[in-house]
């Protein structure tokens, strides 16, 4: 299952144009948002780290732990997200097992690039 089926019916969201910026790096977070339909890229330090697709998870940190920002996300193509606050965060960790297991993957996924990242750039 994509977490964009999660959200598939949500109405309160947000919407890009390609060029804007969802979040910059360095911003406090109190959201994570997933990506329903169009294509952003994640930029840490001006590098492309990720181009992120639908159901791709933005901002998740700010959820997991009180610091700011990693990356920006800008809009590559027309952009509709669905906003998960701590409330709801925490609402689907407990009640949809798939949707925690899925965010610790990405996050995995999210260390190894990281780690490759890294290794390459030194």
């Amino acid at each position: 299952m994509n977490p964009a089926e999660l959200f598939a019916k949500e109405t309160d969201t947000v919407n890009l144009s390609p060029g804007e910026i969802l979040f910059n790096e360095g911003d406090i977070g109190d959201k994570m948002y997933v990506l329903l339909e169009g294509t952003v890229d994640v930029t840490i330090g001006g590098n492309v780290v990720e181009t992120a697709e639908k159901g791709a998870l933005l901002g998740e940190i700010a959820l997991i732990e009180q610091a700011p920002r990693s990356a920006t996300v800008t809009a590559k193509t027309t952009c509709r997200l669905a906003q998960v606050d701590q409330r709801r965060f925490h609402f689907l960790v407990q009640q949809t097992p798939f949707f925690a297991t899925h965010v610790m993957h990405v996050l995995a996924g999210r260390l190894r690039s990281m780690d490759k990242w890294v290794v390459k750039a030194s």
